[in-house]
Formats: C-alpha cells, sequence, structure tokens
C-alpha cells in the first residue's frame, strides 16, 4: 500500500501518524510546500506577540524527527501540482530546486488546508500588508514589527482588518508587542461565532485594553504614504498604519481537487462522505478545505479548527486501512483568548439558529466561577440556545474570565449526547469553593430552562426592551438596591423598588398593568416575578438584566441592530 498524503499540519499529519500505527510496512509519503510539516497553527499570533518566546516551540514534530519516529518520507519545500486520479499521479514541485516530477499512489489524501483571502480592493499588494497562515507568514510579520518598532523608538501602528479568530487574536498580540491597534470589521461586531449582545462585552474589553474598533466599516482601497499604509474605510475616514494585517477570513484551498474533476461543495470545498472519502473512492480529504456535517443544523459546512481536522485524519487513515470508521460532525466548538477575556462557543448562535428556521428560545445567566465566598471568582455571561417543543440544545456562548472553558465543554458534551436542556440541571459535576459553586453554572441554566418550559417564569429579551409599549400601559419595574439604581438604569424603568421591600410595596404597582422586571443579571428579578406571579400580577423578567443593558448601550446597540443582527424579540410566554 502505497499512500500519498497533500499537506501536513493537523490533517495531514494526524492521519500520516495513523497510517503507520495501522502498518509497518505501508509506504507513505507527504509532500508540505511549507518547511514546516507540524506546527502549532493557532499558537502564531502569540508568537508575533511574544507570548511563545522560542520559534523552536512553533514546531510539534520536524521533518526528520517525523521521519525518524514513524518511518515517513517527508518533503517540505515540495509542492503538489496536480493530480491524474486515472493514472494514480501527482505532480510535484521540488520549490527549491525547481525539479519537477510525477509520483504514484495507490491512495491519496488532501490536506491543503485554506488560503486567507485577499479580496481586490485597491493597493492591496502593498509590502506592508500581512496576511497570517504559516510559521514562514508568522516569522515575516514578526520581524517586520521588530524593525518598525526599532526604527521608530516608540509604539507603532497598525490596522487589523477583519474580526474574526485571527483578527481578534492579532489585535490583541500586536497590542501587547506595542503597536496601537485599530480592529476595521465590516459587519456590525467581531466575532462571528457570538450574537451581538454576547459580542458587546468583548467590544468593552478590546478598547479597554486600548484596541480601536472600526464596526460595520469596509476597506475600500490601500495607499502607500511615505512609509506607512493609508487605510481608506468606505465612509472615506482614512487610517494611517505601519502595517496592515489582513484577517478578512479564509476559503477552502481547493484548486487541486477542482481541476482533477472531484465533486465539491460550499464555497468550492471538497465534498466527502463521513468517511472522508471523495467522489473519487481512492481520494481522501481532511482539513479545512473539506465540507462536513454540523451536527446541531444537520447541513453542510464548513468548519476550520484543528479538533476537526485531526479526527478527519485519522477517520480518513482508517478507512484506508479498512477500519469502517466514521466521521460523526462538528458542532464547531471553539474558544479563544482576548487579553484576559475568555470567549467560546460551541453549536449554533441564536442568529444562526432563527435563520435555519428552529423555534428558538434563549436564557442568558452571569454566574460567578466559582463559589463567591472564596476570593477570586469571576462573572461570566452565559447565553444557551434551545428548541422549546423537543428540549434540543442548539448552542451556547460564553464570555467571561476564569472557569469559562470547562463550562463550554460540558454544554458541547451534553449537546452532542442528546441531552434535553433541562437535564441540564441533573449533571453531577465536580464542586469545591476554588473551582465551582454547589449550584454550578451549568446546572442553573437547566433551572433556568426547566423554569421557563413549565412557565413558572415569563422572558423578554433586553435586546426588544424598545419594542415594549411607552404609554404607561405597562410598568418596568427595577428591583436592585438603592445605590445600584442611583449609578444609573434602564431607559423608562422609572418604577425602583428593591427587591427585599417589594412584598411591603406592593400597593405602588396597578395589579392591571403588565409588569416587566429588572435586576442586575436576571436573579432578582426572577425572585421578584415568582413574588408577583403568585399575587396575580402579569408579569416578565429582563433576562440578562441592567448589566446586559448597559453593555449593549454602551456599544451603541439600537432597535437597527437588534434587527439587522437577528435576534429575536419575541416575549417567551
Amino acid at each position: 500500500m502505497k499512500v500519498v498524503i497533500v499537506g501536513g499540519v493537523a490533517g495531514g499529519a494526524s492521519a500520516a501518524a495513523r497510517l503507520r500505527r495501522l502498518d509497518e510496512n505501508a509506504e507513505i509519503l507527504i509532500f508540505e510546500r511549507t518547511g514546516y510539516i507540524s506546527y502549532a497553527n493557532c499558537g502564531l499570533p502569540y508568537y508575533i506577540g511574544g507570548t511563545i518566546e522560542e520559534e523552536e516551540a512553533l514546531t510539534l514534530q520536524t521533518p526528520a524527527g517525523f521521519s525518524s519516529r514513524f518511518r515517513i518520507d517527508v518533503r517540505v519545500r515540495h509542492e503538489v501540482t496536480a493530480i491524474f486520479p486515472s493514472k494514480k499521479q501527482v505532480t510535484v514541485k521540488a520549490l527549491d530546486t525547481g525539479e519537477v516530477f510525477e509520483e504514484s499512489y495507490d491512495k491519496l489524501i488532501l490536506a491543503p488546508g485554506a488560503r486567507p483571502m485577499r479580496p481586490p480592493i485597491p493597493g492591496i499588494d502593498n509590502g506592508r500588508i500581512f496576511t497570517l497562515r504559516t510559521v514562514e507568514d508568522t516569522l515575516r510579520i514578526r520581524a517586520f514589527a521588530e524593525r518598525v518598532l526599532s526604527e521608530k523608538k516608540q509604539n507603532g501602528s497598525a490596522v487589523v482588518v477583519g474580526g474574526g479568530f485571527i483578527g481578534v487574536e492579532m489585535a490583541e498580540n500586536l497590542t501587547e508587542f506595542g503597536f496601537a491597534v485599530t480592529l476595521v470589521e465590516k459587519q456590525p461586531q467581531v466575532l462571528d461565532i457570538l450574537d451581538s449582545d454576547m459580542a458587546s462585552f468583548v467590544h468593552a474589553h478590546l478598547r479597554k485594553n486600548r484596541v480601536s474598533l472600526c464596526l460595520g466599516q469596509a476597506v475600500a482601497s490601500f495607499a502607500e504614504e511615505n512609509g506607512h499604509v493609508g487605510v481608506k474605510l468606505e465612509d472615506g475616514t482614512v487610517l494611517s498604519s505601519d502595517m496592515v494585517l489582513l484577517a478578512a477570513g479564509v476559503r477552502p484551498d481547493s484548486r487541486l481537487a477542482e481541476e482533477a474533476g472531484l465533486a465539491l461543495g460550499a464555497q468550492k470545498s471538497i465534498s466527502v462522505n463521513d468517511r472522508m472519502q471523495t467522489s473519487d473512492p481512492d481520494i481522501y480529504a481532511v482539513g479545512d478545505a473539506v465540507e462536513i456535517l454540523h451536527r446541531v443544523s444537520g447541513k453542510k459546512a464548513l468548519v476550520s479548527l484543528a479538533g476537526p481536522a485531526n479526527k478527519e485524519g485519522r477517520i480518513a487513515a482508517d478507512n484506508i486501512m479498512g477500519i469502517p470508521s466514521r466521521y460523526v460532525g462538528s458542532a464547531g466548538s471553539s474558544i479563544l483568548k482576548v487579553f484576559s477575556m475568555t470567549v467560546a462557543s460551541t453549536g449554533l448562535s441564536e442568529k444562526k439558529a432563527l435563520a435555519a428556521g428552529y423555534s428558538c428560545e434563549s436564557l442568558i445567566l452571569s454566574p460567578a466561577s466559582h463559589a463567591t465566598y472564596y476570593p477570586g471568582g469571576q462573572v461570566m455571561t452565559l447565553k444557551v440556545l434551545f428548541e422549546p417543543a423537543t428540549e434540543k440544545i442548539l448552542g451556547a456562548e460564553i464570555v467571561g474570565f476564569d472557569g469559562v472553558d470547562k463550562r463550554i465543554d460540558v454544554l458541547a458534551t451534553a449537546m452532542q449526547a442528546g441531552l434535553p436542556v433541562s437535564a441540564l440541571k441533573d449533571l453531577d459535576l465536580a464542586y469545591a469553593p476554588p473551582y465551582s459553586s454547589a449550584k454550578d453554572p451549568v446546572n442553573m441554566a437547566g433551572f433556568m430552562a426547566e423554569n421557563i418550559l413549565s412557565g413558572l417564569v415569563r422572558q423578554v429579551p433586553v435586546t426588544a426592551l424598545s419594542t415594549l409599549p411607552r404609554d404607561g400601559s405597562i410598568v418596568l419595574l427595577d428591583t436592585r438596591t438603592d445605590a445600584e439604581y442611583a449609578r444609573g438604569h434602564a431607559e423608562g424603568f422609572d418604577t425602583h423598588i428593591p427587591l427585599d421591600s417589594l412584598r411591603e410595596r406592593l400597593h405602588e404597582l396597578e395589579p392591571s398593568k403588565p409588569v416587566y422586571v429588572m435586576c442586575q443579571s436576571g436573579l432578582r428579578s426572577y425572585l421578584a416575578c415568582r413574588i408577583l406571579s403568585q399575587r396575580g400580577y402579569d408579569c416578565y423578567n429582563v433576562a440578562g438584566g441592567y448589566r446586559l443593558y448597559r453593555s449593549l448601550r454602551e456599544d451603541g446597540f439600537d432597535e437597527t441592530c437588534r434587527t439587522s443582527c437577528g435576534l429575536s424579540d419575541k416575549v417567551v410566554k
């Protein structure tokens, strides 16, 4: 058996190692066009920022080490330029010598990854504009950044175009390296994995860490300006910078597959079955270039993450060696660091769930990362999406600091296991004061879902407050303390009765009017709703509370934003 693998990194390297573990006699060749066979792709921004200090730390496995351990023929700086399925051959070019040769195969695995998008913007070929995908890209960016700061002997300036994973991580790392950074994103928010309400917390944290945001703005052109790059936005604003990091997204690098006549999917991704097999039964494909099944929506999707790529490589190797492995798809579980903040998501966001046709409800809570009496606890905001008729968990988003990672993993596991959302309350999760609370945030989400589903509480999203009538027909009640209320309150919430005084002051509320109740995060307002509903009041809890309201207001969120961001304005009855 002779297997040729096009591309290393996550998918190709994991496939090669699995092949060798399954068959000591197989002939395995890897052709990788860069100089690195297996490297920490997700760690590249942190080398630029200086968190990862040694270049060698980026290399997970050298060609020599990989060859020595697995007896695999690894050829870096070799680019496969064509595939001939009828002959079972590929054409290879040795980039250092220019030599071109043919290589045969019994089975072929494509792991070409994705390529950074370079939109046809005037001036985009300026030498101060960079993209980040490979180790070589990283070294070029780091060297250029060092030169800029050395020449200026002061802080440099940088524009990051794109607010996805790479854009946000590079905004952080260029800031840490000493640049004044402006992040430009054509959508009204960064990180499309989040809904706009959750993204508002990220925006505030970026600004707190000196990153300027230009949201809802696209780049019109680039221009050379006396050793700087002039970045002209569509509204006419010109940003002058020492360098530009272009992170406008990626596209599947499927040219070889397309030219070989293999079936393609969305955005010209490579179409594969659940065995990672292409339309040619002897050619497999893995990683960022392939279209896979989204576990929640059940539809084909592009998921450019290292975890799925590694699993796909293993599954392709299994099937080549006669082991009937199947890839069950991905929910797109992801996590990233934004300065001291942690952002995580899994499954569908609310806007994507609604766009996919789901009847979607959401719950928002702001628990502490661990027991509040133990020092160091920090608030996180957790949003869980579910389908009320089936209790299917559709997705979750968490923005916080400590403990975000383990909560998103629990929710991703529950979702993949098919647990109903109310079953989150029954999960037996580890507890000690330094790590959690006796009622873990995930358990609390289950309690809240049960209350919503049973009708014990009705809620209205903070994002829909502007749709409520302001003609005196309803009561907008704030139940926070006097001190909290004095520091600021939501527009229209002129009735203020602290929760602990509510029972004694019920006479101040008109029983005939619906009452919409707000507190800081949603807990006290829920307690107030229980008091009111048992006394005959028609009441609704404002989900997310004043904390979320204030974050959205500071972010400039209004009725137009709510509509354009695709969020529901439905009151949960």
